[in-house]
């Protein structure tokens, strides 16, 4: 009995490791009445428990649950005692504590984001986990702690996310990665609220330059096909009185 009861946590704890990413050391969140059965059947949580996971495991609590035993009969002063050696969680009921119930399903949301098992004999808080896709049961039954098998939420959840119309655990915490590496992981509706101010750039280096001087038309030069000026013949002197006797008496020289 006890070898058939090991193999069915091994089952659901690789269940809830594979689907809902949960890892050692597992937390699990311990309430009054889970310790009230401990001590009635003699069960050493401490020893038993990381046995029965096959794991490392954090014991914790919330103050409301401690609380809670604090205001009860004295009957349970010895589950008040137990309870105390656990580490004890923040809750949002530091200065108005709740009743346990309400404490611990606040801690695990809508989606148990910090991977919580609970231990509880507490019927109706039962009832209410199993609406939480991803919530692993413990409760003691016949002297022996027992882990409840994966609830109807849980197993929809895990079937949603193989068709693709949800995202995994995993896949949001790869795709946040992604956000942040990106500088994507502000929501853009904070965004378009605010307006983007205009950076004081430099001037243009090109605009500073001086403006080049455009150089003058040079004009054609002329070519052997056009026509030059004519030069006019020089007119000449009339010839003086020796130089007419000169020219018609060649032979007196």
């Amino acid at each position: 009995m006890k070898i058939k009861r090991q193999k069915h946590a091994k089952k659901t704890i690789s269940f809830y490791k594979y689907n809902f990413c949960f890892r050692e050391p597992f937390q699990i969140l311990i309430d009054g009445t889970f310790c009230q059965a401990a001590l009635k059947n003699k069960i050493q949580i401490k020893e038993q428990l990381p046995k029965y996971l096959m794991g490392e495991v954090q014991l914790c609590t919330t103050n409301c649950a401690l609380k809670e035993l604090e205001s009860l009969a004295k009957d349970l002063y010895g589950a008040k005692l137990i309870l105390q050696r656990f580490q004890i969680r923040k809750c949002k009921h530091m200065k108005d504590p709740v009743p346990a119930s309400e404490c611990l399903l606040s801690m695990l949301g809508e989606t148990n984001p910090h991977h919580y098992f609970i231990a509880t004999q507490d019927q109706q808080l039962t009832t209410a986990l199993k609406k939480i896709p991803g919530v692993p049961l413990l409760y003691i039954i016949l002297n022996t702690m027992v882990l409840d098998k994966a609830s109807e939420r849980s197993l929809k959840h895990v079937e949603a996310v193989q068709l693709g119309e949800l995202v995994s655990p995993s896949q949001q915490s790869s795709i946040q990665t992604l956000k942040e590496k990106e500088g994507l992981s502000k929501d853009r509706n904070d965004r378009r609220g605010k307006k983007r101010k205009r950076k004081s750039s430099n001037p243009n280096p090109l605009s500073c330059l001086k403006k080049k001087k455009k150089p003058m038309p040079q004009q054609p030069k002329k070519t052997d096909g056009e026509k030059k000026k004519r030069s006019r013949p020089r007119k000449r002197r009339p010839a003086g009185p020796e130089e007419a006797a000169v020219t018609s008496n060649p032979t007196t020289a």
